[in-house]
């Protein structure tokens, strides 16, 4: 893959609709840095993102359009493309949380990080950016 890519779990995407910071980072990068991010984390954000909207008393219409509109700058991953890495994401980690493997999967398949608040990817051998420092690998 040529230049910079990230692989994004479903919590920045959540983060991304529910508040600026994220979602300007990703906005002000999106010409220099591939984002991606697997199926199943879209997924996972249309299912909670309704209960946390609701929570906060934001129009949840409103705010699952800034998560179609994010479609376009970070690129929904099929299992397709994924799915043979499958088995090693699993080993690496099984001890954490299995339901996180298509996003490891992902950043194993295209050779980059992954941009996450969950600590459960650290010590799978792929490099974890949280929001915090993200910036430091994007610039």
């Amino acid at each position: 893959m040529r230049g910079k890519a990230v692989v994004l779990d479903a919590n920045i995407l959540i983060r991304a609709v529910l508040g600026r910071r994220v979602r300007d980072i990703i906005m002000e990068y999106a010409t220099t840095v591939q984002f991606f991010a697997p199926d199943v984390a879209y997924a996972d954000a249309k299912k909670y993102l309704p209960g946390l909207l609701q929570k906060r008393d934001i129009d949840p219409s409103a705010a699952m359009a800034v998560l179609d509109r994010l479609a376009s700058v970070v690129r929904c991953l099929d299992m397709e493309l994924y799915g043979a890495m499958r088995q090693q994401a699993l080993q690496r980690i099984a001890m954490r949380d299995v339901d996180d493997w298509p996003v490891l999967a992902c950043a194993m398949t295209l050779e980059c990080p992954i941009w996450t608040e969950d600590t459960d990817f650290f010590g799978t051998g792929v490099a974890i950016w949280t929001s915090d420092r993200i910036v430091l690998y994007l610039s």
